[in-house]
């Protein structure tokens, strides 16, 4: 256990970003599950940018690699072309 108040204070920082951490990816991953099972090309077109944009935010905050999110935009929009 921490024998410190800044360990301590570490402790509580680091759970609070895991969950926060955890939640943004979990939803991104709901949302890229949600696009890739659309039929209509029309509603997959219009979710592609948001979904873009969560996957940018996770690189920004370092949840997800800068590489993994350029890859799954890249083939999501393959994705999205081919419907």
């Amino acid at each position: 256990m921490a024998n410190h108040k800044s360990a301590e204070k570490r402790i509580r920082q680091t759970d609070v970003r895991t969950v926060r951490n955890k939640y943004f990816a979990r939803s991104t991953r709901n949302a890229i599950k949600n696009l890739r099972s659309l039929k209509d090309k029309k509603e997959a077109a219009e979710l592609l940018p948001k979904v873009a944009a969560m996957l940018d935010k996770l690189a920004k905050k370092n949840i997800i690699h800068d590489n993994k999110a350029s890859n799954l935009k890249s083939s999501l929009t393959k994705l999205v072309n081919s419907l």
